[in-house]
């Protein structure tokens, strides 16, 4: 099949199922998102699992990973208090005690790596949980509204697709060569315009948030997916890697595909909770 018909139709169907699960329920989303949770550190510690030395287990750390997602829905939707974390602290305490009796190589790499992991993807993905739930004002209950998930998607694809069509016709000044040649300012400030412009769209269907406040989170979600999809890229360039996996046919790994998510969703909740929800 040719490289761009199966690019376009992994790229379909990734799409499609993201956004029904999002859009349908709370536990579509958190289970769709679970599994994702699971592949991103199944990827990574595949990645990672012999460079300088680490020994990593790559099947309880991802276990952990997925573990922490789960507590973080079951937390915000009100259904479990604090004592729902304490299998994850164990985990880490495991993590830790563990390399006392393996006698690995390098312990220091195996804590480092391991829990690189833990943040970078368990702990962005969870941070979604945060995002979805907010209290009804009327009922003072916990209620799932996928709008700002939905909305920072858009605005990392809508990015991704401005930056590559102005990139590649007048892109001539390189955003960071070092790590990205192929990557142009005028293609950064294209994806932003386009974003920028998007989000007035999501201002008219949510008039309750202002165009400003709208325009803010637009330009945050811009920013710091940049900064996304430039540290996996120097991760792989580090590791000597094309893709970080070959799950999604024509697109990589999962990592591959939301390298920019990973790091635009502490900044959104960031701002969220700061200049929409405050």
């Amino acid at each position: 099949m040719n490289n761009f018909i199966k690019r376009t139709l992994t790229g379909i169907i990734f799409v499609g199922i993201l956004l029904g699960a999002i859009l349908y329920n709370a536990y579509s989303f958190a289970i769709l998102f679970c599994i994702i949770t699971g592949f991103a550190l199944w990827e990574f510690y595949g990645l990672l699992k012999h460079y300088e030395n680490a020994t990593l287990r790559r099947l309880i750390s991802t276990a952990g990973g997925m573990y922490l997602f789960f507590a973080c829905f079951m937390k915000v939707q009100g259904f479990a208090g604090e004592e729902i974390f304490f299998p994850y602290l164990l985990f880490i305490m495991y993590t830790l005690i563990s390399e006392l009796y393996t006698k690995a190589p390098n312990p220091i790499n195996n804590w480092a790596f391991t829990f690189l992991a833990q943040i970078y993807c368990a702990g962005s993905f969870s941070l979604l949980n945060f995002i979805s739930i907010q209290q009804d004002p009327a009922t003072t209950s916990k209620i799932y509204v996928p709008l700002y998930i939905l909305a920072i998607f858009i605005f990392v694809w809508l990015n991704d697709t401005g930056a590559f069509l102005v990139g590649s016709q007048i892109g001539k000044r390189r955003l960071f060569e070092r790590i990205s040649p192929k990557k142009s300012w005028e293609g950064f400030w294209g994806g932003l315009i386009v974003v920028l412009l998007a989000s007035q769209g999501f201002a008219w269907y949510a008039p309750e948030i202002s165009r400003i406040q709208w325009l803010g989170l637009a330009a945050v979600v811009v920013l710091f997916a940049t900064w996304g999809d430039l540290t996996e890229s120097l991760l792989k360039r580090t590791l000597g890697v094309k893709d970080s996996g070959n799950l999604l046919p024509g697109h990589g790994g999962i990592l591959d595909r939301f390298d920019s998510v990973l790091m635009a969703t502490p900044a959104a909740y960031i701002y969220i909770e700061l200049f929409i929800r405050n």
